[in-house]
């Protein structure tokens, strides 16, 4: 769990937003629910590549969307998420998956090993900067070998294509397939985003 008296850097979902942003966060994603918006690509993409009943690890879960997707069609899911706002969301709106608050850089799940992780939603964009590699490998130290984790997020300059691939390679993961959207749209040209699946 994030503590000030513990942790030296705070995430970027902290330090670089305002007052009230998880709560507007949380309050977007319901309204495009009710809406109608399809809000669980990235869960489906999941659901296609690992096998029935599985265990997944949703690595920076937010209100909860995928795991309850997941968590739906089948599998068993634990999301964990740094914030308690979004972990709150997300036992409200999404029950049925364990969810867990804690820092994705320090983690350390007292859980058998998943068959598969998630890091969504921008997740590697916005944990504290210099810890992107420490959050690759404690979530890649929850899952089985040879198992799966799918990483999507923006391309920027502060966390490029190229320093992930370092990172990803530096703590033993292998990229398997990289594609520019969640329905698996070819990359092309200088992509703004990539999603991309590793092995362990």
């Amino acid at each position: 769990m994030y503590d000030d008296g513990l942790m030296s850097e705070r995430p970027r979902w902290f330090t670089d937003t305002k007052e009230g942003h998880s709560e507007w966060y949380i309050q977007r994603f319901r309204t495009a629910a009710a809406e109608g918006v399809d809000l669980t690509g990235e869960a489906r993409l999941l659901d296609a590549i690992v096998p029935p009943r599985s265990r997944i690890l949703d690595a920076g879960c937010g209100p909860g969307r995928h795991s309850g997707d997941l968590v739906a069609r089948g599998h068993t899911v634990v999301g964990v998420d740094v914030d308690p706002v979004l972990i709150a969301a997300a036992e409200e709106d999404h029950p049925g998956p364990t969810y867990v608050v804690a820092d994705l850089a320090e983690l350390e799940l007292d859980e058998e090993p998943f068959d598969a992780a998630l890091i969504a939603g921008n997740v590697m964009v916005y944990v504290a900067t210099g810890t992107e590699r420490d959050v690759l490998s404690r979530v890649a130290a929850h899952v089985k070998p040879d198992g799966v984790l799918l990483i999507g997020f923006d391309l920027d300059l502060h966390y490029t294509r190229a320093v992930f691939d370092a990172d990803l390679e530096a703590v033993g993961l292998r990229v398997e397939q990289r594609f520019a959207t969640w329905d698996l749209r070819p990359l092309s040209g200088d992509p703004d985003y990539a999603v991309t699946i590793a092995r362990v």
